[in-house]
């Protein structure tokens, strides 16, 4: 039913995004969620048959590995899903590319890397406030682009940089919580319509 609203609202790209492993299924990060779940959620979204492009996440160790991302990704794509979606930039080229070359369309995911959260000591922090992570964002970037990524989500990255991203490289930049100069803007629902309990 969510898919089919948003569809019916026109936003023109859907993501079943693993943060339902936060708003749906109560887990306390996104680190937890399956593919099993993925592919769960993915089908129940792909059965409200929107207009809308509709993909969906690789969850957490889903693609260590380039064998390991193609099959996963058929998976998701088996369940519905029109493109997937995988966080990180140079350390995942090889997956990014397994991907494109098995024919899935595929959008990046950088900045703020909620798969990572655990590695990040818990905490959510703004990307690209420094010479160092500025440089590993338009390094990642280019790498996705060449990789042959359609988009890429730019989350928790400061506004200046997610602007030159979105300049530089021929993918959409969607932005959350980057500024307002990304190509899109993408919002976890439940937080949009405050149905996840501990809305702020």
């Amino acid at each position: 039913p969510m898919a089919k609203l948003l569809d019916e609202c026109g936003a023109p790209l859907l993501l079943v995004g693993d943060s339902l492993g936060m708003v749906v299924l109560g887990y306390p990060n996104t680190t937890l969620v399956s593919m099993a779940e993925m592919e769960h959620h993915t089908r129940a979204a792909a059965r409200a048959k929107p207009n809308a492009l509709l993909g969906a996440d690789l969850p957490f160790h889903a693609y260590d590995t380039p064998d390991a991302a193609v099959s996963n990704a058929r998976r998701l794509v088996a369940a519905g899903a029109e493109y997937v979606k995988a966080e990180g930039g140079r350390e995942i080229r090889p997956q990014v590319r397994a991907i494109a070359a098995a024919g899935i369309p595929f959008i990046g995911h950088l900045g703020m890397l909620p798969q990572h959260i655990l590695e990040e000591g818990g905490k959510y922090r703004i990307k690209g406030r420094d010479d160092a992570g500025h440089a590993k964002l338009l390094d990642d970037a280019a790498v996705l682009a060449e990789a042959g990524a359609f988009g890429v989500v730019l989350e928790l990255v400061t506004p200046p940089v997610a602007q030159e991203i979105t300049r530089s490289f021929p993918f959409a930049t969607i932005g959350i919580g980057s500024g307002p100069d990304c190509d899109g803007q993408i919002l976890v629902t439940p937080d949009l319509i405050g149905t996840f309990p501990w809305f702020t």
